[in-house]
């Protein structure tokens, strides 16, 4: 796979997902994602992105300022 920006190749790693979402920030911690060896461009398959949705989806409404999770856990 070649990074969108750079033309770099991207190779598969996990990193860290942030959401602001205005009264709360949520974090996922190991995220599986395809990262650019030259510049760290970030890109998710489909399914990580839906399912990264699902996890803000439930966190959404919850009452904390930060919600930090984990990726494999079952938060969605």
């Amino acid at each position: 796979m070649t990074c969108f920006f750079c033309k770099g190749t991207m190779e598969t790693d996990v990193t860290t997902y942030f959401s602001d979402l205005g009264s709360s920030i949520v974090i996922i911690k190991s995220v599986p994602c395809h990262k650019c060896t030259q510049c760290g461009e970030v890109a998710y398959p489909l399914e990580i992105g839906e399912h990264l949705e699902r996890i803000i989806d439930t966190l959404r409404n919850s009452q904390t300022e930060v919600a930090i999770v984990n990726y494999s856990g079952k938060a969605a």
